[in-house]
């Protein structure tokens, strides 16, 4: 969207102009499918009014990130997406242009922390302290220790500002960081990761227990930094799709498509029904692939390797199916801008309905396994459990604050399409705990197997991809689709040529990953794979 269109009004009808104080000046507006994305400046007062003025409509922060636009505005900004129903308010906060690379500590501008209404603000604004040199101030800025760096590169250097050149970047350096300690009677630590016993990725975990039962968790995440955010700084808007893809491996036509809908919107294209269609096929694919795999993984945990054989098996079969009608596992690359790569037959439409009506069968008949069986419900209920109250105060996203009782699914939004032309049915469940989870994922199980089945009786006629025109010189947008975690945030700036000045992509992960230290306290320390499995966190996708 071009910075220079009309403002449709002085932020929403009403959202919370008059709470953040003054109207916020030069509010922009794009329409993306129903969802409706304001962008506008704002000054420290309104930055930091904001919060609580969403919380009080019910409303979320999904995203913080920095940038340097000093060659486009001449300053740094940090940015904040809140989350108010359908609609997202994308705020920019200019701050100075002084402190470049390579300045003291105190050189760097501040911003007014946003942790004490959102507390999962906390770790974002540590990686755009680590990333950017911008940081927060407050009384919940406390936590200065670096999110991302892992003594990677030296604490006055800053990859995402213009001037800090990756053939520039100042050598590794020790660093010594300061778990927080518990201290108490019989009170020892336990320390995991973050070279695990299996394939998963890294991350550490540091337990403070008393006997088996968890006092406090803290999690260091970080280990496996790419530097994507850096890498697409500069990239066409075409050849940066295949980077986005790649965020993180299990959600890639999440990224893909919200990657995609980022350029259409800003090129002002329009994307086929039929593409349409086909984006949400491949997208319902890859939660039931990934649900499957969970769900069998949960059973092992708890010590039911029946479970894991059979839910494994089911997850290979789709995987191979999906390498038979789109030419790779996970569907990567498919999801082009404009919209998908290749077109499906009538054969593999049938092929994939026939095995989403299949799998539907037995996935009914081993939930009914699931359900009747003693000991995994022993294990499952009541363990890891998230009450609503503290969903809300932690901002939980996704399937994990659906099985809490809460929360929003973005493919439920009225005139979501082709969400709205399927009669989408969100699944909830009100306990919180791990047994909860299970239940939602059974349950987005059956709906995207009907959905799947729906597709593929009904798709479209018509192009399959309507190649977008040139992108404008400058201008931005952003888009949010529901994966399988939860919703995906891709927020995209032009620089002044056609060019990408910043791509943030956000994972729903940056708001549990906190949940799950509160998650696990109470528990026994043999509850914790099950606990985490239930959540089943990106690494990778907090980690650019």
């Amino acid at each position: 969207m071009e910075d220079d269109d009309k403002a449709k009004a002085a932020m929403t009808a009403g959202a919370f102009t008059a709470t953040a104080g003054a109207p916020l000046a030069a509010a922009f507006v794009r329409q993306f499918g129903p969802q409706a994305i304001f962008r506008a400046p704002v000054d420290a007062r309104q930055w930091q009014a904001a919060p609580a003025a969403v919380l009080a409509q019910g409303g979320r922060l999904v995203a913080l990130w920095g940038s340097d636009r000093r060659t486009l505005d001449g300053h740094h900004a940090v940015a904040a997406a809140y989350a108010l129903g359908t609609d997202l308010y994308w705020l920019d906060l200019p701050l100075p242009a002084g402190g470049a690379a390579g300045g003291a500590h105190d050189e760097r501008p501040r911003y007014p922390d946003l942790s004490a209404h959102f507390p999962c603000a906390i770790r974002m604004q540590r990686a755009v302290a680590d990333l950017n040199g911008l940081c927060a101030a407050g009384a919940g800025a406390l936590d200065e220790r670096p999110w991302l760096r892992h003594a990677a590169w030296a604490p006055d250097y800053f990859p995402l500002r213009h001037d800090a050149s990756r053939a520039t970047r100042p050598a590794p350096h020790d660093e010594h960081y300061r778990y927080v300690a518990v201290e108490g009677d019989g009170v020892h630590e336990i320390a995991v990761g973050p070279v695990h016993a299996g394939i998963i990725e890294p991350g550490h975990f540091r337990f403070s227990v008393v006997g088996e039962k968890v006092l406090r968790l803290e999690e260091r995440l970080g280990y496996t930094h790419k530097g994507i955010e850096q890498r697409l700084a500069g990239m066409g808007v075409g050849e940066a799709a295949l980077l986005a893809a790649r965020v993180s491996g299990d959600s890639t036509v999440g990224y893909g498509w919200a990657y995609c809908a980022a350029v259409e919107a800003v090129c002002r294209s329009e994307v086929p029904q039929r593409a349409q269609w086909l984006r949400a096929l491949a997208l319902e694919r890859e939660r039931v692939a990934n649900h499957l795999g969970d769900i069998g993984a949960l059973g092992n945990d708890a010590g039911f390797a029946f479970g894991l054989a059979q839910f494994s098996r089911l997850r290979e079969d789709v995987l191979r199916r999906n390498q038979a009608c789109f030419g790779h596992r996970l569907i990567m690359d498919w999801i082009v801008p404009g919209g998908v790569r290749t077109d499906l037959d009538a054969t593999a439409l049938r092929a994939l309905g026939d095995d989403a009506l299949a799998l539907e069968t037995e996935v009914r008949r081993l939930a009914a396994i699931y359900d009747g069986h003693a000991g995994l419900q022993d294990r499952f209920a009541g363990t890891g459990c998230v009450p609503s109250a503290v969903a809300r105060q932690l901002n939980l996203t996704g399937l994990a604050a659906r099985a809490s009782g809460i929360g929003t699914d973005l493919r439920a939004a009225a005139d979501a399409q082709p969400y709205a032309a399927l009669q989408f049915q969100a699944a909830h469940a009100p306990g919180g705990d791990v047994a909860a989870r299970v239940a939602v994922r059974f349950a987005e199980i059956g709906e995207s197997l009907r959905l799947i089945r729906r597709i593929a009786l009904a798709l479209p006629p018509g192009p399959h991809v309507q190649a977008p025109p040139a992108p404008p010189p400058r201008g931005w947008a952003a888009a949010r689709i529901e994966a399988w975690r939860g919703e995906l945030l891709v927020a995209l700036e032009l620089d002044g040529q056609g060019r990408i000045l910043r791509a943030h992509c956000h994972d729903p992960s940056w708001q549990n990953w906190p949940a799950l230290e509160t998650a696990v306290i109470g528990n026994i320390v043999p509850d914790f794979p099950l606990i985490n499995k239930s959540f089943n966190l990106s690494y990778s996708g907090q980690d650019l």
